[in-house]
């Protein structure tokens, strides 16, 4: 008897930036519950890319302050195992899509040419784009707010 295939719907496409990579595996705030959740069941995929891997060691090698449940090993640890990389590829954003920050354009960017759900952050200046990110199909949001996966 042939077996029954189930699909299972595809994994919501999420560009974490580098404080909410932060607030996930080094502070681990209960704030992050929902997305370590849809990461480790596989109803999310994070994405990211060779410049913010570099932003996020350059953080941990700065040092962050005060007795925290991670280190910079459990970050390391957690973006291999969670991070999915990919290569960016330099193409135009919309000019609504500009950040102010212009350290932050990165994760706009990615987010926009891996067609991602979401873009989780806790810079007010990539938020400041929510509108026009919905405008495109993408949801700009912190974790707190964020609608979570869809499946």
């Amino acid at each position: 008897m042939p077996r029954a295939v189930v699909s299972r719907p595809a994994a919501a496409v999420l560009v974490l930036d580098t404080n909410v990579v932060l607030d996930l595996f080094y502070f681990r705030d209960r704030r992050c519950d929902l997305l370590a959740v849809a990461l480790a069941d596989g109803r999310c995929r994070w994405v990211a890319s060779t410049a913010m891997r570099d932003e996020i060691e350059h953080v941990m090698a700065r040092g962050l302050r005060g007795e925290w449940p991670g280190n910079a090993s459990t970050v390391a640890a957690a973006w291999e195992r969670w991070a999915t990389m990919v290569a960016t590829v330099d193409r135009p954003t919309p000019s609504a899509m500009r950040c102010t920050d212009t350290d932050d354009q990165k994760f706009i960017d990615l987010a926009l040419q891996v067609d991602a759900s979401a873009l989780l952050s806790a810079d007010r200046a990539v938020l400041r784009l929510a509108r026009h990110g919905r405008a495109l199909g993408l949801e700009i949001s912190t974790v707190e707010r964020w609608s979570g996966p869809t499946a």
